[in-house]
C-alpha cells in the first residue's frame, strides 16, 4: 500500500470486487463495479425526470470525466473528449493522417483496420508500413528497422493484448522524434498503470475493462501536435468552431480536441466513466499498479512452478495486468482451468488470464491449483 492511499480507502476499493472469486478476465470485461451501478441509477432517475435542473446534473458528469481524464492523462482539457470506443477514437486519429504509418500486423483490429481502410480511401496519401516483430512485441528496435524520411506516424498498443507486452512508450518517443506521431491504444494498460502519457500525442481508452465502467466509455487525447497533423475528417456538428445548427458555408472545426467528436456525449455512460474516475481516484493509480504487479507476479510464477510456458515478460515495468499461457495444448488448458470455475479467454494458442488490484487469494488459489492439475494430467499419446 502506498502511503498517499490511506487503509480504509483501500478496503473500500477492495470490497467493491466482491463476488469476483473465479474471475481472470479483465482484459476482456470488466463488471461493473457497484459505485458506477449506483451512479447509473441516479442518473437514470434525473434523465427519467421533467426538470432541466436534474437534465443539467447528469450533463455535467461529462465536464467531471474529462476534468479527471485530463488529470490522469497529464493534460488539459481541451486535449481531452470523450468517445463510444476506443476504436472510434483511433478512427479519427487514423482517418487524419498521411504519409507512411508504422503498425504491427499483430496488433488488434481496432489498429489494424482502420489504418487499413483509411489508407484504402486516401489515394495513395496514407500508405500502412507493416511490421512482424518476434513475438509481437513492439520495441524499439523493430520500429527502428521500418523507420526512414517517410514515416509520419507509430501506432502501437501500449499492452499487447496477446502476450501482455508493454511498450516502452519513452523509448518510442525518443526513436521517433518529435516530428512523427506517436498514436496509443491504452485501453490495457489506463487506470491500471502509472504512465508519462505525455509521450504520446494521440492516446485513446475504454473504460469497460479495468475502470469497471462499462462499455460507451471511450476517450481520447489530442496533443497541440497532434491536432496540427491530423485532419478532422470525421467531425460533426460538435466538432465545430461554431455552436449550433448553422446555415450557408460549413463553419471550420473547432481549434480543440472537440473537433474529433461527432455528436453530444452519452451522459449515461459519462456518468458511469466519471464514478469510476473516481473511485480510482480515490486510491491512486500507482497503489493499484502495485497490487495488479503483485498478482501478475504470482500467476506467472505459478505457470513456471507447473511447467507452463509464458509469453509475458516478467518485468514489471513491461507488463500491466495480462497473462499469456502458451501450453502445447492451450485448448486443454482453457477447458481445464474452465472447468475448475474461472473466467479466462481462450484463443489463437494461448490462454490469458488478467489479474486486477481486487482479484481474490481464492481466485488466485483456483487458478494454482487448477494448472497444477493440468500438469498431472496422464499422458495419452503413443
Amino acid at each position: 500500500m502506498t502511503e498517499e492511499t490511506p487503509p480504509e480507502t483501500a478496503e473500500r476499493y477492495l470490497v467493491s470486487f466482491a463476488g469476483e472469486t473465479g474471475y481472470l478476465n479483465w482484459a476482456a470485461l470488466g463488471p461493473l463495479s457497484p459505485a458506477v451501478r449506483a451512479a447509473l441509477d441516479s442518473a437514470g432517475e434525473q434523465l427519467a425526470s421533467f426538470s432541466p435542473h436534474d437534465h443539467a446534473r447528469v450533463q455535467s458528469s461529462s465536464v467531471e470525466a474529462v476534468d479527471a481524464l485530463a488529470g490522469l492523462l497529464g493534460a488539459r482539457t481541451d486535449e481531452v473528449v470523450l468517445r463510444p470506443s476506443s476504436t472510434d477514437a483511433l478512427q479519427h486519429a487514423l482517418y487524419g493522417l498521411t504519409g507512411t504509418v508504422i503498425a504491427a500486423t499483430s496488433e488488434f483490429p481496432s489498429i489494424t483496420l482502420p489504418l487499413q481502410r483509411a489508407a484504402d480511401l486516401s489515394e495513395g496519401r496514407l500508405a500502412p508500413r507493416w511490421i512482424d516483430p518476434q513475438d509481437g512485441w513492439v520495441t524499439a528496435d523493430a520500429v527502428g528497422a521500418a523507420l526512414d524520411a517517410s514515416v509520419t506516424a507509430l501506432a502501437v498498443s501500449h499492452v499487447d493484448y496477446r502476450t501482455g507486452y508493454r511498450a516502452d512508450l519513452a523509448a518510442l518517443r525518443e526513436l521517433i522524434g518529435p516530428e512523427r506521431l506517436l498514436v496509443v491504444d491504452a485501453v490495457q494498460s489506463f487506470g491500471v498503470v502509472e504512465e508519462d502519457w505525455s509521450a504520446a500525442d494521440v492516446v485513446v481508452g475504454h473504460g469497460y475493462k479495468w475502470l469497471r465502467a462499462g462499455r460507451g466509455t471511450g476517450f481520447a487525447r489530442f496533443s497541440d501536435a497532434a491536432r496540427e497533423r491530423v485532419a478532422p475528417v470525421l467531425s460533426g456538428i460538435t466538432g465545430l468552431a461554431a455552436s449550433g445548427p448553422f446555415r450557408g458555408a460549413v463553419p471550420a472545426p473547432a481549434a480543440t480536441a472537440r473537433a474529433y467528436t461527432t455528436s453530444v456525449p452519452d451522459h449515461l455512460a459519462s456518468a458511469r466513466l466519471a464514478a469510476a474516475l473516481d473511485e480510482l481516484h480515490g486510491v491512486g493509480v500507482a497503489w493499484v499498479e502495485s497490487r495488479v504487479s503483485e498478482n501478475v507476479a504470482r500467476m506467472i510464477d505459478m505457470a513456471a512452478r507447473h511447467g507452463i510456458r509464458v509469453e509475458t515478460p516478467r518485468e514489471p515495468q513491461r507488463r500491466a495486468g495480462i497473462v499469456s499461457l502458451v501450453p502445447d495444448d492451450a485448448e486443454a488448458l482453457g477447458t481445464a482451468l474452465a472447468d475448475a470455475g474461472l473466467v479466462l479467454t481462450s484463443r489463437a494458442g494461448a490462454v490469458r488470464v488478467a489479474a486486477h488490484a481486487g482479484t481474490s487469494e481464492e481466485t488466485l488459489d483456483m487458478l494454482d491449483a487448477a494448472l497444477e492439475g493440468f500438469g498431472r494430467r496422464p499422458f495419452t499419446g503413443t
